[in-house]
């Protein structure tokens, strides 16, 4: 079984988010959730957007390597949107990354350098999500020129679709994100 960090979007850490670290849970998996609002949460996109511009995307980013300082290689780095900020800088800088999951979030790999070679990922994110919009050409490429990259895409999805406490969430297109994670995760050794 895998052990995750899984980071949250900017609305914080929500109970969706839980939720969703609760299903890899149980499914055997070790998931960790680092809150990266120090307890604050947010009723939309932009107030917690906002927060995160008040405090330093720099700041959030650098909490979020912390949080996985004292963890040992062969971690699944997994974020949610803002989320996939410290998620991919740790994938593609902390040696022995095992994998990688994006919801809602892809930045371009020259951000943080190369994809590192024999690690897997996974984008996910909705074709008609204005959020996801700006980050789609970053998954595109990662997908395209990575040999272990996969991009899934959902139509009629909210940002953050996966997230059950929302108001955007759409339980179809969850579970069926869910079960892809889930169904990668299998994979890993």
């Amino acid at each position: 079984m895998a052990e995750i960090v899984l980071f949250h979007h900017a609305q914080g850490l929500t109970p969706g988010v839980r939720a969703f670290a609760g299903e890899l849970s149980a499914a055997g998996h070790t998931v960790h959730v680092p809150d990266l609002f120090e307890g604050r949460t947010f009723d939309d996109v932009e107030s917690g957007v906002a927060h995160a511009r008040q405090i330093g995307f720099d700041t959030v980013v650098a909490r979020g390597v912390a949080a996985a300082e004292g963890l040992p290689a062969g971690v699944v780095y997994a974020g949610f949107s803002m989320g996939v900020m410290p998620a991919q800088q740790l994938a593609q800088t902390r040696p022995g990354a095992q994998a990688a999951v994006f919801v809602d979030g892809c930045l371009p790999v020259a951000e943080f350098g190369a994809w590192p070679d024999g690690v897997p990922v996974q984008v996910h994110g909705g074709v008609d999500d204005e959020w996801f919009a700006e980050d789609l050409p970053a998954a595109r490429e990662l997908a395209d020129t990575t040999p272990l990259a996969e991009l899934f895409l959902y139509r009629g999805t909210a940002h953050l679709f996966a997230d059950s406490s929302l108001s955007g969430y759409d339980a179809e297109a969850a579970a069926l994100l869910l079960g892809r994670v889930r169904d990668f995760l299998a994979t890993l050794s």
